[in-house]
């Protein structure tokens, strides 16, 4: 079951992450203090963003992704999927249950 890496301004990240757990898509949304330092339209930037780690299943994942660019503000947001290589078995069992 994968965890979704996704990256968005603080003023956004909350609301991000709780509609994909009241949608039922994350069983369960991280949310983590970072600073990127990113090129853009040709310049440098560096700010405060968030981290999103969202729990989610394979059969949720595409849904997830396109709610999170309808709500995301970025023209370009970062929505990165990694796989599990181990999960606790009733971890696994209450993010299947949850989403």
């Amino acid at each position: 079951m994968p965890t979704i890496y996704i990256t968005a301004p603080p003023e956004e990240g909350p609301a991000i992450a709780e509609t994909l757990v009241e949608d039922e898509l994350a069983a369960c949304v991280n949310i983590v203090d970072c600073r990127s330092v990113y090129r853009w339209d040709g310049e440098i930037h560096d700010d405060d963003e968030l981290i999103l780690l969202a729990k989610t299943t394979d059969e949720r994942y595409p849904d997830l992704k396109t709610r999170v660019v309808e709500l995301h503000p970025y023209d370009v947001p970062c929505i990165e999927r990694f796989e599990e290589a181990d999960a606790l078995d009733s971890f696994a069992q209450w993010r299947a249950d949850a989403t």
